[in-house]
């Protein structure tokens, strides 16, 4: 069978003519030059040398799974999605197309974008890519890279697997919660008996490849050889820098000024330490006086978009590369003329506090990175030890798991199940929410709130606002919070402050959104308004395109809608408790009138963020005494973002009666259970008042 699906690529070398006569199977063009630049890379890969090995299992298996192992930097993340296409082509496209999902929607997106660039195809045709708020494929897709998540919400909208050949699940040691559902709604599928003969790929690296084979019964395993070259030799600074970005910029030029050959990587823990370096640096390297053209500075983080593809071209001759990055390099490309690394030893981790319901990010000691075996030189500005550790929210994985195995009594069947506690939690938060049954399955209501590709308490509120007759403005604050922070940095300038001012509503950060999002439109969607505001454009852009397919979903789903009403007074109530309706787990109160606030559902103090427009008015009044936040930021000074005022009343009137009971004890438990009841005998007089009336008024006649 192997030696079906490949024709040109095995032989030994094409000659001059080869170019112009061979024929991509793909789409019947002939191919590149530079289609044959690259081969002559990817064949040096180490993954290569187990091309007909995968090739010959991902035929023969008998459950349809097969398991890649291979370090770092091996070539699997490019090659295996290529080889899985070349068994679908052999089939003639009767068992469906590829799918590749990535941890993150950087990798996939950069993935997508070197693997149609050495398959010679192009990009949002035969290979593309769904990521967050972007799906660039098309009826001609046969390889598509996929954030895992989407790939689980697709699962769950469908329940099943879709019309998919193979299903490649790539970077499984990441143990992403959306990854690891996905293996076990897999695993207890049956795979023999899924329709469309469904070959499963899991690719790892060696240190998770005992516990996958145990996992998935031992399947047909390939292990990639590990690669002979030299190992990098680590150069440590023993005194830690005050500035992380001017030692980093410092060490690249002397680099640069021993003209040492090879292209450099720099590791930072921030995107916007990445991006000062990239300042700093693309001043700084044309002064050099070397001969040559200067270095490219290239930066690479997740709001980079397609730019990430200025990591692959070619530059002018002689001009080396100077890539700046965070942690998420090692998984989203691999440059073998990268032979120096300048290293922080640090990293933005993703902490959380389960009971609090907070996440944030701190900078942490970071772990070795993965792409250090095939480097030459690494400069280190910190001697560290490897450690990281991922914190997610489970409570959107497990509805929907939920709704994909309903009925399921066992929610941690994964590789190996995430902590009890954690599912636990987010069993609670669903209950709370009324997303469960009596059974533990999703209610009706949890079936629905499934559909969005929101987080539960958001879907909730967005739920709520068809009762409260508020869709409209609900639909954009939905999007606002779901796509990437509207606001780039501080104001630059008075007149950018000014500017910015007047976007700001008084109602709080939620109607301010609410508010820039309009201003974007009535602007026709302007890039100089927003940079006179600084405004992220493209966060802009992407809330506007998010917006239209949850009304669209809406409406498929035959929800009522609303006419916009933003800016009245009856409004304005009904948008606070669509929004205490989903949010009643996120509420603080100032206690003693200073902006400390302390956490509801625990004994945790938080401050404002200092972008909430409370804290950025001129003249702030006094800080309000309830607020109702969209998250709360772990972090030296723990502070709580996207703030609006709510009334406790308003707590008491929606949130359910046994989450206030069972909140910690604290003056502010004890504070709204008497409300409760205050509020509960007003209305139980009113009734008794109203019958009152009604037998008088009864006698009377």
């Amino acid at each position: 069978m192997a030696s079906q699906l490949l024709g040109l690529e095995e032989e030994s070398g094409p000659s001059p003519g080869e170019s112009e006569l061979a024929v991509n199977p793909f789409d019947g063009l002939p191919f590149s030059s530079r289609y044959y630049k690259l081969l002559e890379q990817r064949r040096s890969l180490p993954v290569w040398a187990a091309r007909f090995i995968f090739l010959e299992q991902l035929e023969s298996s008998p459950s349809g799974v097969v398991l890649v192992s291979g370090e770092p930097g091996c070539g699997k993340s490019t090659q295996i999605p290529q080889w899985c296409a070349e068994f679908v082509l052999a089939r003639g496209f009767q068992k469906g197309w590829v799918t590749v999902t990535q941890p993150y929607p950087l990798a996939a997106l950069s993935l997508a974008l070197r693997v149609a660039d050495e398959m010679d195809l192009t990009l949002g045709h035969e290979v593309g890519y769904s990521i967050p708020q972007e799906d660039c494929t098309g009826p001609d897709t046969l390889l598509r890279f996929c954030w895992d998540r989407l790939l689980l919400q697709e699962m769950a909208s469908t329940r099943g697997t879709g019309a998919r050949g193979v299903l490649v699940l790539d970077e499984a040691q990441e143990r992403s919660v959306a990854s690891d559902l996905l293996q076990g709604l897999l695993r207890d599928a049956r795979l023999g008996n899924l329709p469309g003969d469904l070959r499963v790929v899991v690719v790892t690296d060696p240190t998770l490849k005992p516990k996958l084979q145990d996992f998935w019964g031992n399947p047909p395993t390939v292990c990639v050889p590990r690669e002979t070259g030299r190992c990098p030799t680590p150069v440590y600074r023993d005194s830690l820098p005050t500035d992380r970005v001017e030692a980093a910029c410092q060490a690249v030029l002397e680099l640069c000024q021993k003209e040492a050959p090879g292209d450099v990587l720099v590791y930072l823990p921030s995107e916007e330490e990445i991006s000062l370096c990239c300042e700093s640096l693309s001043k700084k390297v044309g002064s050099l006086g070397n001969q040559g053209p200067p270095p490219r500075v290239l930066p690479l983080h997740p709001g980079c978009g397609r730019a990430v593809q200025a990591v692959y071209e070619d530059t002018e001759a002689g001009a080396r590369k100077v890539v700046v990055t965070h942690w998420l390099a090692d998984f989203s490309f691999s440059l073998p003329s990268i032979r120096h690394v300048i290293d922080s030893g640090l990293e933005l981790q993703s902490v959380s506090e389960r009971q609090v319901r907070g996440h944030g990010l701190k900078i942490e000691i970071a772990h070795s990175h993965l792409s250090w075996p095939w480097l030459g030189v690494v400069t280190g500005l910190q001697s560290s030890d490897p450690s990281r550790i991922s914190s997610v929210e489970t409570s959107q994985q497990v509805s929907g798991r939920r709704k994909t195995t309903p009925g399921s009594r066992d929610p941690t069947s994964l590789v190996p199940s995430p902590a009890p506690e954690a599912l636990m939690q987010a069993l609670e938060d669903l209950d709370y929410l009324a997303a469960l049954d009596d059974d533990g399955d999703l209610s009706d209501l949890g079936v629905i709130l499934s559909e969005f590709p929101l987080a539960p308490e958001l879907a909730k509120a967005l739920l709520a606002s068809c009762e409260f007759d508020c869709v409209d403005e609900m639909l954009t604050l939905a999007a606002m919070l779901t796509a990437a922070p509207g606001f780039t940095r501080p104001p630059l300038c008075a007149e950018e402050a000014a500017l910015r001012r007047a976007l700001e509503h008084v109602d709080g950060d939620h109607s301010s959104l609410i508010q820039v999002y309009e201003a974007f439109i009535q602007s026709g969607a302007d890039k100089a308004w927003c940079q006179a505001r600084g405004l992220n454009w493209a966060a802009l852009c992407q809330a506007h395109k998010l917006r239209g397919e949850l009304l669209e979903l809406m409406q498929r789903i035959e929800l009522p809608l609303s006419q916009p009403a933003f800016g009245s007074e009856q409004n304005r109530r009904d948008l606070q408790k669509a929004l205490v309706s989903g949010y009643f787990l996120k509420v603080a109160r100032d206690t003693d009138g200073t902006g400390n606030y302390l956490l509801l559902t625990h004994k945790h103090v938080a401050q404002l963020s200092p972008h909430c427009c409370y804290r950025s008015r001129r003249a702030p009044a006094r800080p309000p005494l309830w607020v109702l936040y969209h998250s709360f930021s772990i972090s030296k000074d723990n502070c709580l973002s996207i703030v609006s005022e709510i009334q406790p009343q308003m707590l008491v009137e929606l949130a359910p009666p046994y989450f206030l009971s069972n909140l910690p004890p604290s003056e502010s438990r004890d504070f709204l259970n008497q409300l409760r009841e205050e509020m509960t005998d007003s209305s139980t007089r009113s009734e008794s008042s109203s019958t009152q009336e009604l037998e008088n008024a009864c006698v009377l006649q």
